[in-house]
């Protein structure tokens, strides 16, 4: 088995020292034999499988599912998902290449770092390996794990969600166990050059994130408090960041899925919703110029209304609508300073000192205007001040805006967990009604939601998306898949 997963890494094209390539998976290089192949020599290739899918399909399906995006005029490549719709098929392609390419493959790392005592490297194969798991239970709920893996098996038993969960900081802990902190870390576009501690931060970072998720449905209290007290976090965003250039294959996944001409085609589909657009703008909110461009019409920002995309009228055409700001050397973000200090911000109103709590909710928004490279943060706290009765609607509005210029997947999961931004008292078809052409978006109170155009019938009105149906690629053949459970019904940690 082994030896079969590693032939398969062969296959990838590595590239060892830079991003060149990292992308370009038909290239046959000149291969190694496989008794000379090296953790470096694999690790980069399905590390970037995993920030291929997780800074383009992730981003853009939670983009459209937290109402951060809405459909360009005059193309439909994602109606579905701005209808809060997802197939099975669709997500398929995405769940073949994170299994294959990333989790196969980084258990071959964390296998030859296992035989060499290499604990450096294995703590980071290990960090990458939890956030790909992490990401598929947040999207499907339940998933194929503890025989996943296991090639000659094609009906792999689906483990519940709050086990894997479970499972994961199980692994965190042994890895970071395994480090002193002083060991190298094999070649990598992550934390390039860095030794074990700082990895070690970025591991418990993402424990943070994996407890605060699963602190509704089981009592870790204890492992939090522990965590928290270590306070040992990334003290920047952790992104993957300088690594891009401008030509296919390597440049920023989004940015080429959604900007470049690479390929021969220049259709845009990604807008910004009006659901975010009044939010930001009540507040007089500095990020925008960051997170979205103008429109070209009247450079004035506008927000589009999810489950359509416009009549053919001139008011409406392409140039009326704002795209994200994005180039092809944009950071791809796996965790930013500012979710920590939201999940310290919840973590002390629920358990902790309300100064704390309300000290760590203003660090975040701080560190969010920052990272954005913006200045005027006191503005969009005079407009959604600390309120200690309602951390949840604070923390959930404030972290959902954070996140839509950085990582709009997490958004789509942290407002399912903590049920804000909640739906206001318009739909879209108040706010637009695609028989007489009238755009009313003054209606949408800021801080809401709003059901859309031609809404998933399956999910109905005033509801998030809450799951992904199990992809086909997994389940089309496999007995052992479980009856999928709906699209209303959440995954473990949002119950």
């Amino acid at each position: 088995m082994k030896k079969t997963i590693i032939t398969s890494v062969i296959a990838l094209s590595l590239a060892t020292t830079s991003c060149d390539s990292y992308l370009d998976i038909n290239q046959s290089p000149t291969s190694p034999a496989v008794e000379n192949l090296t953790a470096s020599m694999i690790f980069p290739a399905a590390e970037m499988a995993f920030a291929n899918s997780y800074g383009d399909y992730f981003r853009i399906t939670g983009g459209y599912f937290a109402q951060h995006y809405s459909q360009m005029f005059g193309t439909s490549n994602y109606m579905d998902y701005s209808q809060f719709k997802q197939s099975s098929v669709r997500s398929s392609s995405t769940y073949t290449n994170l299994t294959t390419r990333t989790l196969q493959n980084m258990e071959t790392v964390r296998s030859m770092s296992t035989d060499k005592e290499e604990w450096g490297t294995y703590l980071a194969a290990t960090v990458i390996r939890v956030a790909t798991y992490e990401a598929l239970v947040d999207c499907y709920g339940e998933i194929p794990y503890s025989e996943g893996l296991d090639i000659s098996n094609v009906t792999p038993h689906y483990d519940d969600g709050q086990d894997v969960y479970t499972a994961l900081v199980t692994e965190l802990n042994d890895a970071i166990e395994k480090v002193n902190g002083t060991e190298s870390v094999c070649t990598n576009f992550l934390l390039p050059g860095a030794k074990a501690a700082e990895w070690v931060k970025v591991a418990n970072a993402l424990k943070l994130r994996l407890l605060m998720r699963m602190s509704n449905a089981v009592d870790v209290q204890s492992q939090l408090s522990s965590l928290i007290a270590q306070n040992n976090f990334p003290s920047a965003d952790v992104a993957w960041e300088g690594c891009w250039s401008n030509s296919s294959g390597q440049a920023n996944p989004f940015y080429q899925e959604e900007f470049a001409t690479y390929f021969g085609s220049t259709q845009q589909n990604v807008v910004l919703n009006l659901a975010l657009y009044s939010t930001m703008n009540a507040a007089d909110d500095a990020r925008m110029k960051a997170f979205f461009d103008p429109n070209v019409v009247k450079g004035e920002y506008t927000g589009a209304i999810s489950g359509t995309n416009f009549s053919t009228t001139a008011d409406y055409k392409a140039n009326y609508w704002c795209r994200p700001v994005m180039s092809y050397d944009s950071p791809l973000y796996l965790i930013s300073r500012f979710e920590v200090e939201f999940f310290l911000a919840e973590y002390e109103a629920r358990y902790g000192s309300a100064a704390a709590a309300e000290q760590h909710y203003i660090d975040a928004i701080a560190a969010s205007f920052a990272s954005a490279g913006v200045s005027g943060y006191e503005t969009v706290l005079a407009a959604y001040p600390w309120d200690k009765a309602n951390y949840k609607k604070c923390i959930g509005i404030q972290k959902w805006v954070a996140l839509s210029g950085t990582n709009n997947f997490e958004a789509w999961c942290e407002m399912r967990r903590l049920g804000y931004p909640t739906f206001g008292n318009v739909t879209g078809d108040q706010l637009y009604n695609v028989n007489t052409d009238s755009y009313q978006p003054s209606l949408l109170e800021p801080g809401t939601l709003y059901t859309p155009i031609q809404c998933n019938s399956s999910l109905g009105s005033n509801k998030v998306l809450q799951r992904w149906p199990y992809p086909e690629s997994s389940a089309n053949r496999n007995q052992n898949t479980p009856d999928y459970k709906g699209d209303a019904t959440p995954v473990f940690w949002a119950k």
